[in-house]
C-alpha cells in the first residue's frame, strides 16, 4: 500500500509525533496562561499518550517518538507522565 500512496505513507509516519507535540504544547500553553496544575497534567497525558503510541504503534510508523529500544522509550514516557501528574496533582498552591 505504501507504494502507491508514498506521499501519504511518509506523513502518516509523522502523526503520532505530531498529536503528542500538539498535546504538550496546548500543556505549555496553559502553563503560560496561569493554569500550571492543568498544564502540568496535560503534559503528563501526552507524555503517556506517546507511551501508548510507542507500545502499540509499528517501530517503522512512530517516527520521532522511536529514540531508544521500546522498552526503555515505554518505561521513560510512562515513568515520566505518571511522576509529572503526581506530582502537579499533590503539591498545593501558595494560598491553598
Amino acid at each position: 500500500m505504501s507504494e502507491r500512496f508514498p506521499d501519504r505513507y511518509r506523513l502518516s509516519v509523522h502523526v503520532p509525533f505530531a498529536l503528542v507535540g500538539a498535546i504538550g504544547l496546548i500543556g505549555f500553553l496553559l502553563v503560560a496562561m496561569q493554569h500550571w496544575r492543568r498544564g502540568t497534567v496535560v503534559l503528563g497525558l501526552a507524555l503517556l499518550l506517546a507511551a501508548v503510541f510507542r507500545a502499540l504503534v509499528p517501530e517503522e510508523r512512530t517516527g520521532l517518538l522511536n529514540i531508544r529500544s521500546r522498552a526503555v522509550d515505554i518505561l521513560l514516557y510512562g515513568g515520566f507522565g505518571v511522576v509529572i501528574i503526581s506530582i502537579a496533582m499533590t503539591i498545593r498552591g501558595l494560598f491553598g
